[in-house]
């Protein structure tokens, strides 16, 4: 049987390829990854960036994802990739789509992707973890039982089930401090990337077992930063430097 090849002509190469963080606010934490490249699309679409496509039968914008953050959790550190058929302007592309974007999404940098893959510069993230009704000082005591832990092990379901794993190795620090008011207390966190991913629900569930914490609502989750970990400097390197 003869193969079949798509007709008309290949799509145009990529001649370029940008790397774009942007921020997941407001209301707009409730998003899914899905409900963002859908997003994405229609704006690049919109704004008239000329995105390079694969080739055969059923043609896909050239855009990768790495490590977006869980449904429900607000993010200042999102990060993909696109390939582009024509040489732009990279701060223009960030006003055009940020323009495109429903308020929310907001497009923070666009650089000329450097060379190697976008997810192996993603090694661990910092989270910050808002708890009201809670004072910072019964919040510290919660967070140095957990850290004096050797493992914690926490379960989670999966698509093939249930799966337990530890959420103590993966938690390279954290931080209590007071927030502005005095019952306000807010945790900082920093969690090496890990499969399973080990998410801040997995820490609050960590937190749970070894002090029996119990929250009176949940806390406002936000991703600050996520990259490289930097083992001498105990610092994620952002992963447009370099």
């Amino acid at each position: 049987m003869a193969k079949r090849t798509p007709e008309g002509p290949p799509p145009p190469p990529a001649v370029q390829k940008l790397r774009v963080r942007y921020a997941r606010r407001g209301r707009l934490r409730f998003s899914s990854t899905r409900d963002f490249a859908r997003a994405l699309e229609r704006a690049l679409r919109r704004s008239g960036v000329p995105m390079a496509y694969s080739a055969g039968f059923h043609p896909h914008p050239k855009i990768s994802y790495a490590n977006g953050a869980p449904t429900g959790m607000a993010s200042e550190a999102e990060f993909f990739e696109i390939s582009v058929t024509e040489q732009l302007d990279p701060e223009q592309v960030r006003s055009a789509l940020d323009d495109a974007l429903p308020d929310g999404i907001d497009i923070l940098d666009v650089v000329e992707a450097a060379p190697g893959a976008l997810a192996d510069r993603l090694e661990a993230s910092r989270w910050q973890m808002v708890f009201h009704d809670i004072e910072s000082g019964e919040l510290e005591q919660v967070v140095q039982a957990f850290l004096a832990a050797d493992t914690v092990e926490v379960s989670r379901m999966f698509k093939r089930g249930r799966k337990s794993f530890d959420a103590r190795q993966p938690v390279l620090g954290a931080r209590v401090e007071a927030g502005e008011d005095p019952r306000c207390a807010i945790l900082t966190v920093v969690v090496r990337h890990t499969t399973p991913a080990v998410r801040p629900d997995d820490v609050l569930t960590a937190l749970s077992l070894v002090a029996s914490f119990a929250p009176p609502r949940p806390p406002l989750v936000t991703r600050l930063a996520q990259g490289r970990w930097d083992e001498t400097t105990a610092e994620i390197i952002d992963p447009f430097d370099g």
